[in-house]
């Protein structure tokens, strides 16, 4: 049930008569009252007069608030008829574009229903002298103001809340069409985009990308904790859907990205996420660069499907110059292994047997350190290998040594399937 303040089925006619009458005189004079709320709202809440435009239109909200809470009372039309004034939204949106809070906002009103319970009603038996009447009268205008400004806070603050995140939508627009204009190449002006970026794009950029099929994970706190790692309390994250994060972290020198620089990184980076490195380079350039192999390295180990949290692009570089034509890499790879090409546990081992040997520069012991198996073990291993290639391996060593960084990283999606 609503509230209403002259309602004949509810309050005595004499009552009702009486709130029609002074309501009347008051909205007479409801400028006057205006000026006085806001002086009083100004001692109590200094943010109202922070600057003249939103000086005015407090008290253009005074006093539409004051005029329409009285014109419905005079009326006899219930509360729940009322709906926030123009200047009341409009002063949300201004409140919101100034950083203020909800809650101080809000005292606004708390202090306007103050004003009207101090200074209007406790003068109210100047205009009723019958202290009866003049009780009844007051009970039924604090109630119906109670529940005016309850009603008008919950629109204003819905207001507030809508331009806070239209703002916000704005804000997310422009770091994106900064963001794309950057990685386009397109011409643009450098200051302008690190205002709206908050990041500087001068240093050194080193970009990244997190990316995971869940859609509960935190990737704004996974990108936090890669800006730390990278020296960064606030790196340039930009949400790229639900499930992708790109970033970028500015310094004055270029950050290590070898496997043992980011060992600690994939220590604090939940099971379900994916990271992919770029190469640290400079200037808006080195911005789109780097994000650039970020995204290369991603489709490398989504092509691959290696459980490594954590890749840098220069691990992937080679494999991604010799994968983008899968149909070529498959017959390269077929070319250069032969028979070793299969897939299959026993080729698996002499393929990483081969490597081993081929990263050692052909050393045995090394080879053999590596494996962690005994050197007569890879001689045996690398034996075979070369007879199910077909060749020696010191035959075409830089291709076969390429072709087995491949199958290395692509695995099957380079091989030809095991026969059975």
């Amino acid at each position: 049930m609503g509230v209403s303040a002259g309602d004949p089925a509810e309050l005595p006619e004499s009552v009702m008569l009486e709130l029609r009458r002074l309501t009347a005189e008051l909205l007479g004079n409801v400028s006057s009252y205006a000026d006085d709320m806001l002086g009083y709202i100004l001692d109590r809440v200094p943010e109202a007069g922070a600057d003249d435009d939103l000086r005015g239109l407090t008290l253009g909200s005074c006093s539409s608030n004051l005029e329409a809470a009285l014109s419905m009372v005079r009326h006899g039309i219930d509360v729940g008829a009322a709906t926030a004034p123009v200047t009341a939204l409009e002063h949300a949106r201004a409140m919101a574009a100034r950083g203020y809070s909800v809650d101080v906002m809000l005292r606004f009103y708390r202090m306007g229903h103050a004003y009207f319970s101090e200074r209007v009603l406790a003068g109210i038996t100047a205009f009723v002298p019958d202290p009866a009447l003049a009780l009844a009268v007051v009970d039924s205008l604090q109630r119906y103001a109670f529940a005016y400004v309850d009603r008008i806070s919950s629109e204003v603050a819905a207001e507030y809340v809508a331009e806070l995140d239209r703002m916000q939508n704005r804000v997310r627009a422009a770091r994106t069409d900064a963001v794309r204009g950057l990685i386009a190449g397109d011409r643009i002006d450098l200051g302008r985009a690190e205002r709206t970026l908050s990041h500087r794009l001068t240093g050194w950029q080193t970009a990244f990308v997190c990316w995971t099929d869940r859609d509960d994970a935190d990737l704004a706190r996974v990108g936090a904790a890669v800006g730390a790692h990278f020296g960064s309390g606030r790196p340039l994250l930009v949400p790229d859907g639900v499930r992708a994060l790109w970033g970028w972290v500015c310094g004055t020198r270029a950050p290590g990205v070898a496997p043992e620089d980011l060992a600690p990184l994939a220590c604090r980076i939940p099971a379900m996420v994916r990271i992919s490195i770029g190469t640290p380079a400079k200037g808006p350039g080195g911005f789109r660069d780097s994000h650039v192999q970020a995204q290369r390295g991603r489709r490398i180990v989504e092509l691959s499907g290696q459980v490594a949290q954590v890749t840098s692009y220069a691990e992937l570089a080679l494999v991604d110059t010799m994968s983008g034509d899968l149909d070529l890499a498959r017959a390269f790879v077929a070319t250069e292994l032969g028979a070793l090409a299969a897939e299959g546990r026993r080729a698996e081992e002499e393929r990483r047997t081969l490597l081993a040997v081929l990263d050692a520069q052909g050393g045995l012991a090394a080879a053999a350190e590596e494996l962690g198996v005994h050197r007569n073990t890879v001689l045996q291993r690398l034996r075979r290998a070369e007879e199910r290639r077909g060749r020696p391996a010191t035959d075409r060593v830089a291709e076969l040594h390429a072709a087995l960084r491949l199958v290395q990283v692509l695995g099957p999606v380079v091989l030809t399937p095991e026969a059975g």
